[in-house]
């Protein structure tokens, strides 16, 4: 029955995405579908550089642990320091994962990132708009 109802979710989902990327209805739309796609590919590229980093920065010691009383490290996992990174980037910050040590200043920069490349895009895309007119 799970099964069922995460299919029906994606499908859900994914239908609302094309209609999004596809309805034509609002002629004078802000919305420019390639700064879109180059917004997506360079977060998520930018993204996964930092769980690179993460990762490699881990190998001699733990650079994340476990937001509890314990504060045990978290397992050396490249699919964690992902997770981790995503969360960042996204500027979500869930708190289940404390940075420690250089990957604190490393996770600053990337949650900067995170905040200020959305924001240069809708600049840019304002901008553009106001030339168009």
């Amino acid at each position: 029955m799970a099964s069922i109802v995460t299919l029906g979710v994606i499908l859900f989902i994914l239908v609302n995405l094309i209609y999004f990327f596809k309805d034509k209805h609002f002629k004078y739309s802000y919305f420019s579908t390639p700064l879109f796609y180059k917004l997506f590919f360079v977060l998520f590229s930018i993204m996964i550089a930092f769980a690179v980093l993460y990762y490699a920065l881990s190998f001699h010691d733990p650079m994340l642990k476990v937001s509890s009383p314990s504060g045990k490290p978290v397992d050396h996992s490249f699919l964690n320091y992902l997770y981790y990174s995503g969360v960042t980037i996204l500027s979500v910050g869930y708190g289940d994962y404390i940075p420690t040590g250089h990957l604190r200043f490393f996770a600053l920069f990337e949650a900067a990132i995170g905040l200020l490349l959305p924001t240069a895009y809708f600049m840019k895309v304002l901008d553009s708009k106001g030339k168009n007119e």
